[in-house]
């Protein structure tokens, strides 16, 4: 693996705090489905991101392709920004988080 593959293997692995089964079982619930956005009308970006990203957490880090590391790449640069943009009131049943769990980041874990 190259350095930078490691680094960004090891950005990606600090902003997605969810196992691939949990972002799974979030992605089922009618909260995920309403979060985010819907430009096409269809499923939301940060919903397809979650399938993704599920799928990129089973591959073995030698089974990554760059279109994986590219996604790991916007996955953590998401998560970074949408952290920065956090409401001051509670959180906790808000879009805002139910926004960054569609991209595999869980505030409360």
């Amino acid at each position: 693996m190259a350095k930078d593959e490691h680094r960004v293997a090891a950005e990606f692995g600090e902003a997605v705090n969810m196992t691939p089964t949990e972002i799974e079982r979030w992605l089922d619930t009618p909260q995920s489905q309403a979060a985010g956005d819907k430009s096409g009308g269809g499923e939301s970006t940060g919903h397809a991101s979650g399938r993704r990203i599920a799928e990129i957490l089973r591959k073995k880090a030698g089974d990554l392709s760059e279109d994986d590391y590219a996604h790991m790449r916007k996955v953590t640069g998401y998560v970074h920004r949408h952290l920065a943009q956090r409401p001051s009131h509670d959180v906790r049943d808000s879009r805002w988080r139910h926004s960054l769990m569609n991209w595999g980041h869980d505030p409360f874990k």
